[in-house]
């Protein structure tokens, strides 16, 4: 397994991200090409390719500043099925933590669904301590 940064948006990692979200989350549309750009150029896109060299899993690392300070957060980590259980989530979450230390970050977030054991078990392995604040979303409709 190779990982690396996607650094444009393009058909194959499109295609990538249609079959893998779906893995994730039902409920969100694919991007288009046109929104992934805006990903790859707004935000640190990761990707792990397998040894056939196709991609198998991505994460997100985000960035933004507050009043508070610089935060991180870790969206969309998928893995593909066939890749599962190989240590993708493991190097895709380590490399999201390191980058976002060497921004000195005050804290790295993440938040996953309670029925994805595994993911949940690697997070707390890897040092995540489940916060005990109530989150509230809002979707606009």
């Amino acid at each position: 397994m190779t990982l690396g940064q996607a650094t444009e948006a393009t058909e194959e990692l499109r295609d990538a991200i249609h079959r893998l979200l779906p893995q994730l989350t039902a409920a969100r549309t694919p991007p288009t090409l046109e929104q992934l750009a805006d990903v790859v150029s707004g935000q640190t896109l990761l990707i792990a390719r397998g040894d056939g060299g196709g991609i198998v899993g991505c994460a997100t690392l985000v960035l933004y500043r507050v009043s508070s300070g610089l935060k991180g957060r870790i969206e969309d980590v998928i893995v593909d099925a066939d890749a599962r259980g190989g240590g993708v989530g493991e190097v895709l979450v380590r490399e999201c933590m390191q980058r976002a230390k060497d921004a000195q970050v005050l804290m790295l977030e993440l938040t996953s669904m309670p029925y994805r054991e595994a993911a949940n078990r690697l997070y707390k392995r890897l040092g995540f301590v489940r916060k005990p604040t109530n989150v509230y979303v809002w979707w606009p409709r």
